[in-house]
């Protein structure tokens, strides 16, 4: 592999990458936004209640979207599609 193509497979890797963690940051917030939206476990109306409820809702947003792309970027590299070297 030349290292033109190899800085072009790694963009591309990258770019995957990228893209499933941002997939997985959204289903984060999503699935934060619905916790708080269906006051699962009281969560809606104690940010409600709070004094900074802007505050409140980043402290369950945040590592939501944190954990959601950690977990979607790190399946993507177990499930990164390779190409073999040596075609039979």
């Amino acid at each position: 592999m030349t290292p033109e193509a190899a800085r072009r497979d790694h963009g591309q890797m990258l770019r995957y990458m990228a893209l499933n963690c941002l997939y997985g940051v959204l289903v984060g917030v999503a699935t934060a936004g619905a916790l708080i939206w269906l006051d699962i476990g009281s969560v809606g109306t104690l940010i409600t209640r709070s004094t900074d409820p802007l505050l409140a809702t980043a402290m369950v947003l945040v590592p939501f979207a944190l954990i959601f792309g950690g977990a979607a970027a790190a399946s993507s590299i177990a499930l990164l599609p390779y190409r073999r070297k040596f075609r039979r």
